[in-house]
């Protein structure tokens, strides 16, 4: 599917610092929605997104609708794993995979309106084009991990990660870390296991490899 004409991408790579309000917004709102259950502030989100101001090779990308006042309507951010937390590369590591390889997908953020029209998987290539860029052969991204029968998921609810499948990732159960944030109903937060989807942009094999051979071929 094609992206709308009125949408255009800005791509940064350096002072974010003056839209990173707009990026807290979306995650605010979209965040709060199922499978996260987002109960955030802006004080939270400072705090988060001052990684993306502070890491070396961090990546923002914007999507911007014209016909809405050029609205930030969608947003995309990524970060060399190695400028993480190191709770993000004991999994890695773990696994026999060099997290100095990894290009870490924050996230994909897009207003529900703009979803299915081909921005998704503009936002994806233009993460990956940056980890080809950084000499990073491969891209992870982390999704929370939920119940069939959780009581908050919606009637007829598709996963994200349908993208991801789409893009070539692999869903890793042995890469999983615990992330702990407050969900809309929690009087403190709780922690929630994160699971990684993982795609070789230099091919497969190398992946696989350091993976043990488990690869198999889909906020915060």
């Amino acid at each position: 599917m094609s992206v709308p004409s009125s949408v255009s991408f800005q791509t940064l790579s350096g002072d974010f610092g003056p839209v990173l309000g707009e990026v807290a917004r979306l995650r605010l709102s979209l965040f709060r929605e199922f499978p996260y259950l987002y109960d955030g502030t802006e004080e939270a989100e400072a705090a988060h997104l001052q990684t993306y101001v502070q890491a070396p090779g961090a990546l923002l990308v914007l999507a911007r609708d014209e016909t809405a006042g050029g609205r930030v309507v969608g947003a995309c951010t990524a970060v060399p794993l190695v400028a993480e937390d190191a709770d993000f590369l004991r999994p890695f590591a773990a696994a026999g995979i060099d997290p100095a390889t990894v290009l870490y997908l924050g996230e994909a953020l897009l207003e529900d309106e703009y979803q299915s029209r081909g921005l998704g998987g503009e936002l994806l290539s233009q993460v990956e084009a940056h980890a080809q860029a950084l000499g990073l052969p491969i891209v992870a991204a982390a999704m929370v991990v939920r119940s069939e029968d959780h009581p908050q998921r919606p009637r007829g609810w598709r996963s994200p990660s349908h993208l991801l499948e789409r893009r070539g990732y692999v869903m890793h159960p042995e890469l999983e870390i615990t992330l702990s944030w407050q969900e809309i109903g929690e009087s403190a937060p709780s922690s929630k296991p994160m699971r990684f989807w993982v795609k070789g942009l230099e091919g497969q094999s190398r992946m696989e490899n350091g993976a043990g051979g488990s690869a198999v071929r889909a906020p915060a």
